[in-house]
């Protein structure tokens, strides 16, 4: 797991840490604990479902931001559980590209361990930057 739920951030919202030796590692992790925010149990979604996306943005943090609220998107508007399962960025012309494939599986609650609702990701402290050790993110959900 590469990421932390951190408490002392957010008092009516939930704020994590993720970060990954590169940056597809840290999107992965992002994407992750946006899940795990929601769901207690990440590792009980089947991957049976695939969603392939394609994002674009000239700033790299607006890149992750629009990232995690596809995550957020599809659990709205098909009661869908995705994580994660590669994630491919690039930069060229002043922009970074991401696609990125997606699995999982319809919300059951009786499998599922529902956390919280989250409803956004919201722009409040977040961040993401580079490291010694690779790459960084500080996020905060809407719930």
């Amino acid at each position: 797991m590469s990421y932390e739920f951190l408490e002392d951030i957010a008092i009516a919202d939930i704020a994590f840490r993720a970060w990954g030796e590169n940056l597809e590692a840290l999107f992965i992790a992002a994407g992750d604990a946006t899940l795990n925010a929601m769901i207690d149990n990440p590792e009980a979604i089947a991957l049976k479902e695939t969603r392939t996306f394609s994002l674009q943005n000239d700033e790299l943090d607006m890149l992750l931001f629009n990232f995690l609220q596809e995550f957020v998107y599809y659990k709205d508007s098909e009661l869908l559980l995705l994580r994660a399962q590669q994630v491919h960025i690039e930069q060229k012309n002043g922009e970074y590209h991401l696609t990125a494939v997606t699995q999982g599986e319809m919300l059951d609650c009786d499998r599922h361990e529902q956390r919280v609702d989250v409803k956004a990701v919201t722009l409040h402290r977040f961040q993401v930057e580079k490291t010694d050790d690779g790459w960084t993110a500080l996020v905060i959900l809407d719930i």
